[in-house]
């Protein structure tokens, strides 16, 4: 039986700006609040103003943003308000540089936890800085979250402190994607689909690059989903390769249509080529909606969440003839295809439920809060 908690969750940002930790961390307060946990998420306000308001039973103060540098809010009241707030555990959630130093100031009066989302990949000059208090974080936190066991070991900051760190796999609702009807009416070709924000990280212009490669008479089109700072340049490299008739870039999908979007495919691909891309909760979603996936080995949560041979296809990123090679088998596989997507989705519903996820995340604050 566990204990009614007092948590908070420390981060830059939360909903309605929308991405990967603000969804997961939304998720799980939620969750935690619905159990009966007083459950408050401290972040920095886009709109530079303080605030405070309660949703779905959490609540969220927006301390004040003075300006953002290299990804990072600034924020002089964030630490204040921090040290104000008396939680039985605080969960940080990494990387947020400003977060981690106002509760490494105030260890001595708290527990605190960190889900560990990804290594900092391209901020190189602001880690070279941070480095020294990173590791003393790290090293003095209660207990480590990490989504796979794959980052633990091929992380350089989380190896050496791989016996305070606890899997705790992202959760994905599956009722949610699974039997939706399509977005987009099937033509009788094979489709694939991309679906990210798009950065470098992602390898959408590999997936192009391999679309192109596919023989001329295979029946295929790829479906590219979101936007983002690539999404001229993506575009460009398609028009140059002459895939116009092949490649459809349908833009950013309300939360209402992303089921719909995945219901709209025979293939799901994420390319992507650094490690920046920490899990691919994209991949999880594409499996519940019960489709095979085809991804990269990164050494991160991508080959985690896709089992190779299993629930899809992992190769080896920055490759795209490698890539269209396995687009192609896949589409003489009819079958296999099949197989693998209903091996993906009884995988999403076995063990990545927000159920599990919560428990073992509380199991964690249990065991902190008691120490």
């Amino acid at each position: 039986m566990i204990s009614m908690l007092s948590i908070v969750h420390v981060y830059k940002d939360y909903w309605p700006v929308v991405g990967g930790i603000e969804n997961h961390i939304k998720d799980l307060a939620e969750a935690e609040a619905a159990l009966g946990h007083e459950v408050t998420v401290l972040v920095t306000n886009p709109g530079g103003r303080p605030s405070r308001e309660t949703i779905n039973g959490v609540q969220i103060i927006r301390a004040g943003r003075l300006a953002t540098v290299a990804s990072t809010p600034l924020s002089l009241t964030l630490p204040f308000l921090l040290s104000r707030l008396r939680p039985d555990v605080s969960h940080l959630h990494f990387p947020y540089p400003l977060g981690e130093l106002s509760q490494w100031l105030l260890r001595r009066k708290r527990p605190y936890v960190i889900t560990y989302h990804s290594d900092v990949v391209k901020q190189q000059r602001i880690l070279r800085l941070y480095n020294p208090l990173l590791r003393r974080v790290l090293a003095e936190a209660a207990g480590i979250l990490v989504a796979s066991p794959n980052y633990v070991q091929s992380s350089p900051y989380l190896r050496p402190l791989s016996a305070k760190c606890t899997i705790v796999p992202f959760a994905v609702d599956v009722e949610r994607f699974a039997g939706a009807e399509p977005l987009f009416a099937r033509d009788g070709r094979f489709t694939l689909l991309f679906l990210g924000r798009h950065r470098y990280y992602k390898g959408g212009d590999d997936l192009i690059r391999a679309v192109a490669q596919l023989p001329a008479k295979l029946p295929v089109r790829l479906l590219v989903g979101g936007d983002g700072p690539l999404r001229r340049e993506w575009g460009q490299l398609s028009h140059s390769l002459g895939m116009q008739e092949k490649i459809q870039f349908v833009g950013e999908l309300s939360e209402a249509d992303l089921p719909k979007f995945y219901a709209s495919g025979d293939l799901f691909v994420l390319p992507a080529n650094s490690r920046a891309e920490a899990f691919g909760k994209v991949l999880q979603e594409a499996m519940a909606a019960g489709l095979p996936c085809l991804t990269t080995e990164l050494g991160t949560g991508t080959s985690f969440v896709v089992q190779d041979g299993v629930t899809g296809r992992v190769v080896p990123p920055q490759q795209p003839k490698v890539l269209a090679e396995a687009i192609e088998l896949l589409t003489t596989q009819p079958e296999l295809c099949q197989q693998m997507g209903q091996a993906g989705q009884a995988r999403a519903r076995q063990e990545f439920s927000l159920q599990q996820m919560v428990e073992k995340v509380l199991g964690v604050y249990t065991a902190v809060s008691n120490h």
